[in-house]
């Protein structure tokens, strides 16, 4: 072969290589498959059937959280719900939320007195939740307390094995133990409610729910400090603002044993009067509840209407299920605390009650929220203004405190 027959080659299999390895490869897609949620809502006659299905298998749970049902999916890839439109007479939406590491398809009841069993078929993927309205059953034995209505209302968790179920017996003896377990000291958290520009509610004689707060939750730190071998926190000592995401984030950070915040009452109805304690709920005991708890949440004062939701629906769900923990331990709390208050201050009685306070949603621990006394009528103003009255309502507060902490002391 001559040298210019070489040449030609070699430049022609040079060709060759250059479109073999530098020309672009167009490499199949693989494009990731979202599963799909059907929904399909029934009436029977005792019950609503609620039936979720897919053709993918997914890794679920479900839990009751106020007038929820929220089931729980783990999908990498995404989650798409298809529901066609349905009347129920229980049954009042199905809506799909994304959470930080999870999709939830949110079963929305039109009460919070609600039952449900579900059932499982693997292959394919099928989800039948049966839900029935309590007060269309057969009355039952009335609750001896707040706190056994609440530990039946306990969240209930998919699958039914009994391992799940023993873990989460153990989870609950756990919280009911740490009181006792831990040999460090221990950590109350005591927050006066509002503060610097956020006022709170006003009396008719200009006092301050702000002031109030802070006066009462320092003598009861000097009370709980005198009395007890606690380590108290405050969120805050002095009129400043701190944040409702705050006073939560500051109990977490100390690892905090108990969670009391401190408030002054307020309505627009004058005669409005008595002390009442609160604990966290998604749904309120009632009207009025909700209507404080809107305030309460509102950093920015009191407003003339209410409007819209009093919170964003996923976060309040998720708070109430990160709270369900904590559950049985904070209606005692509240229970006890209620009753100190309406033996030493001799006011109405408005008993214990639910709501979706933001201070106390993400505290990791026994949480109750103490409205002492209505800043808004003038009488219980006037009282609120004294000095011995803010004394006793320190003193009737500690005294809960120590009577919960000997349920779970050692002997």
């Amino acid at each position: 072969m001559s040298k210019l027959s070489r040449i030609i080659a070699l430049t022609f299999i040079g060709f060759l290589l250059c479109q073999i390895f530098f020309l672009p490869v167009a490499w199949p897609k693989t494009n990731k498959t979202v599963p799909v949620v059907n929904v399909q809502v029934e009436d029977a006659p005792d019950y609503v059937r609620v039936r979720l299905s897919s053709k993918s298998s997914l890794v679920y749970n479900h839990q009751k959280s106020g007038n929820n049902l929220i089931v729980t999916f783990r999908a990498l890839s995404g989650l798409k719900l298809y529901r066609r439109s349905f009347q129920s007479r229980l049954v009042k939406s199905v809506d799909l939320a994304k959470a930080p590491d999870a999709y939830l398809v949110m079963i929305k009841i039109s009460t919070g007195d609600f039952t449900y069993s579900h059932r499982l078929k693997k292959k394919p993927f099928e989800i039948t939740f049966e839900i029935k309205n309590k007060s269309t059953r057969q009355p039952q034995k009335k609750e001896s307390s707040m706190a056994q209505k609440a530990e039946n209302q306990a969240p209930d968790f998919s699958p039914k094995s009994q391992a799940v179920v023993e873990e989460k017996q153990a989870k609950e003896s756990s919280v009911a133990a740490s009181f006792s377990a831990r040999k460090t000291r221990r950590t109350i958290v005591i927050d006066p409610g509002h503060g610097g520009i956020e006022t709170g509610a006003k009396g008719n004689f200009g006092t301050l729910e702000k002031d109030i707060t802070l006066a009462i939750g320092l003598k009861l730190k000097a009370e709980v400090e005198k009395n007890l071998n606690y380590r108290v926190v405050m969120t805050r000592e002095t009129d400043v603002v701190v944040p409702l995401a705050q006073r939560a984030a500051i109990a977490n950070n100390n690892r905090a044993d108990l969670f009391i915040s401190i408030h002054a009452n307020g309505s627009r109805r004058p005669n409005a009067h008595g002390s009442e304690t609160f604990f966290l709920s998604l749904t309120a005991t009632d009207e009025e509840a909700r209507r404080l708890a809107y305030f309460e949440n509102n950093e920015n004062g009191l407003i003339e209407q209410i409007k819209g939701k009093e919170a964003d629906d996923l976060k309040m769900i998720l708070w109430d299920m990160a709270q369900s923990a904590y559950l049985k331990q904070s209606s005692q709390l509240a229970e006890i605390v209620q009753s100190e208050l309406n033996e030493l201050l001799k006011t109405t009685n408005r008993g214990i009650k639910q709501a979706p306070f933001k201070v106390l949603t993400g505290v990791a621990c026994p949480a109750i929220l103490v409205e002492v006394a209505f800043i808004t009528n003038p009488e219980e103003e006037k009282k609120l203004q004294s000095e011995d009255f803010q004394v006793r309502v320190a003193e009737a507060i500690y005294r809960g405190l120590a009577k919960f902490l000997q349920m779970y002391e050692k002997p």
